[in-house]
């Protein structure tokens, strides 16, 4: 039978060609050869090493009974705690009714491009996710050029030069910092300029702050700050509270944009129905904050800095460009130096230059071409997170708790990153 053609198995050409996500693609990858007895050191999935806060676990327990079908936009005891965590953290005047719950922001991120019928504009390198999604959808997506030298970060005369040739175009603008995957942020002026630039165009400007609790000096701001009526602020329990497979994410919205997330809603109401009940009624415990939660972050970002400031400086001594990280869990180092040598080796692309990695040397990264550069742009993602997170925050808060972090600790918590660098570096040096 041939199934491309039998009209039984017509796939949606939006669809036709697009591959799995990357990261998810490449866990199940280093999964499967990890499972044949091969040490795979994973690198490439972004997921928090750290474990889920003690009382935000208690909470689910607690809550394992609840079975209802809740709200579809979401639990009120949520949005309340979701909304004093915005207002508390951002110095806004959000309400429980401006706060959509979602199962995970990635389905949000969907439902906001079926809603809105509007380009989609996304600053290069991006998250691997956003783009196949306007793909699917059937919308155009607009990279906007960024550059090394100012951290791979979007200028609002970048953001300007896209807009004004069709000025009342309508767009929705991706900002996500710290960054996936580069581990940049923002300055505030930064992110005003941008601001100043959304608001001459009115687009819908989704700020993509998953990674926000994460900034390495607990400072991130957002850009609602600048726009509030346009900006959609996005976040969940993934990346700062470790709970990406509990699949909770929230999205903020301003009252100017109320009409969008009641269409929203109403596409909720017709495909997933409502966020599961028992992580909705745990989340509270997480929003609410305390003493508890500011400790969790506090050492969370002590861990994180010192290590990617250790993996950014081995990087660079091994030969790669990288910019030093902000916030986050990533690097995105390039290894266009090493052309030559490579080329002799066939390796011509960051596919192939993440696949030899791999074979070689057991380190699993992705390539710069799922996050939107061409094939031979030799740069990969890095995603430092293969150490038990546990036993990193027991270190910092105990027997490191009145000493600075150094390599002495990143050599006890996290011996598998230091393996990973040592491999990459005799392999690359071996070229």
């Amino acid at each position: 039978m041939d199934i491309q053609n039998d009209h039984r198995f017509a796939i949606n050409l939006n669809v036709r060609g697009i591959q799995p996500s990357a990261t998810l693609r490449i866990n199940e990858l280093s999964n499967q050869l990890k499972s044949e007895g091969k040490d795979i050191i994973k690198l490439g999935l972004g997921q928090s090493p750290f474990p889920v806060p003690d009382r935000v676990v208690e909470a689910l327990r607690e809550h394992a009974h609840e079975k209802d079908y809740l709200p579809v936009k979401g639990l009120k005891g949520l949005r309340e705690a979701i909304a004093g965590y915005i207002n508390r953290s951002e110095r806004m005047r959000c309400t429980w009714e401006d706060v959509l719950i979602g199962p995970g922001s990635k389905e949000l991120l969907f439902m906001l491009q079926l809603a809105y019928y509007g380009d989609l504009l996304i600053p290069r390198p991006s998250w691997v996710s956003y783009a196949p999604q306007a793909r699917i959808i059937g919308r155009s997506v607009h990279w906007l050029p960024t550059h090394a030298e100012n951290n791979w970060q979007l200028t609002a005369e970048e953001l300007d030069i896209i807009c004004r040739d069709d000025p009342s175009r309508p767009r929705i603008l991706i900002l996500n910092y710290p960054s996936n995957p580069t581990g940049c942020t923002y300055t505030d002026d930064q992110l005003l300029a941008i601001a100043n630039v959304a608001r001459r165009y009115k687009l819908i400007l989704l700020s993509d702050e998953i990674y926000g609790e994460v900034h390495f000096e607990g400072k991130h701001k957002s850009i609602a700050r600048y726009y509030p009526e346009g900006t959609i602020i996005s976040t969940g329990l993934s990346k700062w509270a470790g709970a990406g497979g509990w699949r909770l994410g929230t999205f903020i919205f301003p009252r100017e944009l109320r009409p969008l997330q009641d269409a929203m809603a109403i596409i909720a109401s017709e495909t997933y129905t409502a966020t599961s009940a028992p992580i909705q009624h745990a989340a509270i415990a997480a929003f609410n904050g305390g003493d508890d939660i500011e400790e969790y972050l506090k050492q969370s970002r002590r861990v994180l800095k010192v290590v990617g400031e250790y993996m950014h400086r081995r990087l660079i001594e091994m030969g790669a460009v990288v910019q030093k990280p902000e916030g986050a869990f990533y690097l995105f180092p390039d290894f266009s130096g090493f052309r030559e040598q490579l080329a002799k080796k066939d390796i011509k692309t960051s596919q192939a230059f993440c696949q030899a990695l791999l074979e070689n040397t057991g380190v699993a990264i992705l390539p710069a071409s799922d996050f939107g550069f061409v094939p031979d742009h030799l740069a990969a993602r890095l995603a430092f997170v293969d150490f038990d997170g546990a036993e990193s925050l027991h270190l910092a808060g105990g027997d490191y708790a009145a000493q600075e972090l150094g390599d002495d600790f990143v050599k006890q918590a996290c011996p598998r990153l230091v393996k990973a660098m040592d491999k990459m570096e005799q392999w690359l040096n071996s070229l």
